[in-house]
């Protein structure tokens, strides 16, 4: 689908500009990176392409959003936000958001993924229900990323590949443990992990089983597995897709 980003001023790139940087910081201080991102997907993964609501438009704000059971532990994260997000009052919330995830994965080694500003902030959160049950199977995945958001097979493996971020915690989502050995390094050894099976004190979702198990899902782990530099290539064309849901369709 052709993008038909909105024009913002100059002052506005500079600002998203020295934001970037002190998201940098910020991020590699306080080793952040993981529940930054998980802040980033979840605003965005509430898009729904049939009736056009939802999305990374800055409702994860609003305490409603942050009280989904999906969201349980991000308001930790809208607050380490907030200093940086009070210096820049000019960006809105739902291009600040989506600019941390952006940061979140290149601080931590991980690929550039282009920026577009000018999201607009909205003022109605979705209904609860969009976000992907981890509990849940291919069927269950591919309702929520390909139906719900209009995303596809590929953007579905390579964004699981974002769990090498981060750890599970069982007061936010039930489960306890990382995925991978090294959960501040963003690399491809999620699906390496994945194809060598279960591993004693990492974790291992229904979710993320099926991505060896499903025949459309399977080669793409292999793929990514074996080529970093092509996880790399589908994530950046998968996270761009998630975070500019609804955002500047021509």
């Amino acid at each position: 689908m052709v993008k038909n980003y909105p024009t913002v001023s100059d002052e506005y790139l500079k600002a998203v500009e020295k934001a970037k940087r002190k998201l940098r910081g910020l991020i590699a201080e306080k080793n952040c990176a993981p529940i930054i991102l998980r802040l980033a997907w979840h605003s965005a993964g509430t898009f729904d392409h049939h009736t056009g609501t939802g999305g990374p438009f800055g409702t994860i704000r609003f305490k409603s959003e942050l009280s989904h059971g999906a969201n349980a532990g991000l308001d930790i994260a809208v607050r380490l936000l907030e200093p940086i997000k009070e210096q820049f009052p000019i960006i809105t919330f739902a291009d600040f958001y989506q600019l941390a995830g952006v940061v979140a994965v290149e601080v931590t080694g991980g690929p550039e993924i282009p920026f577009h500003p000018g999201r607009p902030d909205k003022e109605d959160p979705p209904v609860e229900g969009r976000l992907p049950d981890a509990t849940l199977g291919a069927d269950h995945l591919r309702t929520v990323f390909v139906e719900q958001m209009g995303l596809t097979d590929k953007d579905i493996v390579a964004l699981s590949g974002g769990h090498t971020l981060g750890r599970g915690h069982k007061e936010r989502s039930g489960f306890e443990g990382p995925w991978t050995e090294n959960p501040l390094i963003f690399d491809n050894s999620y699906f390496k992990i994945l194809l060598g099976g279960e591993k004693e004190g990492l974790l291992q979702l229904t979710s993320d089983k099926v991505l060896v198990t499903d025949p459309h899902f399977s080669p793409y782990v292999k793929k990514y597995a074996e080529d970093e530099d092509a996880f790399f290539e589908d994530y950046v064309e998968a996270h761009l897709k998630l975070s500019e849901l609804g955002f500047a369709d021509a």
